[in-house]
């Protein structure tokens, strides 16, 4: 009786021991590289966009004033922060990173990082295109896909949204 209680405690055990060593001694693949992010393209030199852009709006069906802040870099990297201010209510932001290029009458930014993680690059909403209406020294005027027009001022190069 005592022989037929050990046997199957003997069997398990060997077979425990077997898928360990089985397990120890498969080759692991090794994990998959991390897809490095898009690198950014340089803005043609002297480009007109290069620079700090401040849009103060309403937007109907939202409570508030939306301030949009573009910062274009010269090395094709930019910077978008919206916030939404609500009188004495606390300002609700989104702090994008990524890239920016112009083609012609075209802005097209790509975020890389939305908030401080990254995003989905294959995910469109990370990329916004807006058609340049006009563009002097000091305003820009912007149309995006809906047809909203977006008009924004020149800021000084350090400028940020206020908290």
């Amino acid at each position: 009786m005592a022989i037929s209680l050990l046997r199957p405690r003997t069997v398990y055990a060997s077979l425990f021991a077997a898928a360990l060593v089985a397990g120890c001694a498969a080759p692991s693949a090794p994990p998959a590289p991390e897809p490095e992010p898009p690198r950014c393209q340089a803005a043609v030199a002297g480009d007109a966009l290069v620079g700090n852009w401040l849009s103060v709006r309403k937007q109907k069906g939202v409570a508030g004033e939306l301030r949009t802040l573009f910062t274009l870099h010269a090395d094709g990297t930019m910077a978008y922060t919206e916030q939404l201010k609500r009188g004495k209510k606390p300002s609700q932001g989104l702090a994008e990173t990524g890239c920016w290029e112009r083609e012609q009458q075209i802005l097209t930014m790509r975020t890389l990082e939305s908030n401080g993680a990254s995003v989905n690059l294959d995910d469109p909403i990370y990329t916004n295109r807006y058609q340049i209406v006009s563009m002097g020294e000091k305003a820009l005027s912007l149309k995006d896909a809906d047809g909203t027009a977006i008009t924004a001022r020149r800021m000084s190069p350090g400028y940020r949204l206020p908290f």
